[in-house]
């Protein structure tokens, strides 16, 4: 008996040991695809995002600059920051109400770029100076592939840029206390991330990468690029990779 029993576990170890085990191919992620500007004149620019580790509902805008940095246009930016409705605008007790919402503190680099200015003074987007909706899309929850156009013809070289932001992201820099009376830092805490690549269209490549180029200002208050990252560290892991293409 003890001899069958043996070999019931032998034949059972065997059957479990990883030479025995077909390991399932990991699924590639399905990435979200974004659409905008289709009537758009110009080159069609596609910009491709993989997610990185840190990636959680960051809000974010893709625009195009000349190589003097002169805002050109607005290729993408997420609808609640376009329109200034969020669906999570504010709480009461224990629930989320949506509604209209001021938050400069979001991506104020591409808002102070875009150069409008709301009725309260803000450089923030409301139903009065809201991004028209070809411009604007729902904010994916992962890795992404952009489809737009530009407007019209483009100058010999120009930038794609790109601001991304994800809300409370403390580090020990960045603390929830550092700014106790600045409650959209609060909200914010790592400042929004800015990245650019560089497009020559006399020295035209396959893709260009896009590389983080500073942070904006922790709650918005100016259109300032920072190009100091050392203080930042799950921003910097939000994006994996992003690259753009231009056809």
């Amino acid at each position: 008996m003890n001899r069958i029993i043996i070999l019931l576990i032998a034949l059972t170890l065997g059957a479990c040991s990883t030479g025995s085990i077909k390991k399932q191919p990991a699924v590639p992620e399905e990435k979200t695809t974004l659409v905008t500007n289709t009537r758009g004149e110009g080159p069609e620019i596609i910009v491709d995002l993989d997610k990185g580790v840190s990636f959680y509902y960051p809000l974010f805008a893709i625009w195009l600059e000349d190589a003097d940095g002169k805002y050109i246009q607005t290729l993408y930016v997420a609808k609640a920051v376009g329109t200034g409705f969020f669906r999570y605008a504010k709480q009461e007790g224990n629930k989320w109400i949506s509604g209209e919402k001021r938050a400069p503190q979001t991506l104020p680099y591409w808002s102070h770029k875009r150069g409008i200015i709301a009725a309260d003074g803000l450089y923030v987007p409301d139903d009065q100076s809201s991004v028209p909706d070809a411009y604007s899309g729902a904010t994916p929850i992962t890795s992404f592939t952009l489809t737009s156009h530009a407007d019209g013809s483009l100058p010999e070289k120009y930038k794609v840029m790109m601001e991304i932001n994800q809300n409370w992201d403390w580090n020990e820099y960045w603390t929830n206390d550092r700014y106790p009376d600045d409650e959209n830092y609060k909200i914010s805490c790592q400042p929004a991330l800015v990245y650019e690549a560089v497009i020559d269209t006399k020295l035209p490549k396959d893709s260009y990468q896009m590389n983080p180029a500073g942070h904006s200002h922790y709650s918005g208050k100016t259109g300032e690029l920072f190009t100091d990252l050392s203080t930042l560290t799950t921003a910097l892991n939000i994006v994996d990779r992003v690259t753009v293409k231009v056809r």
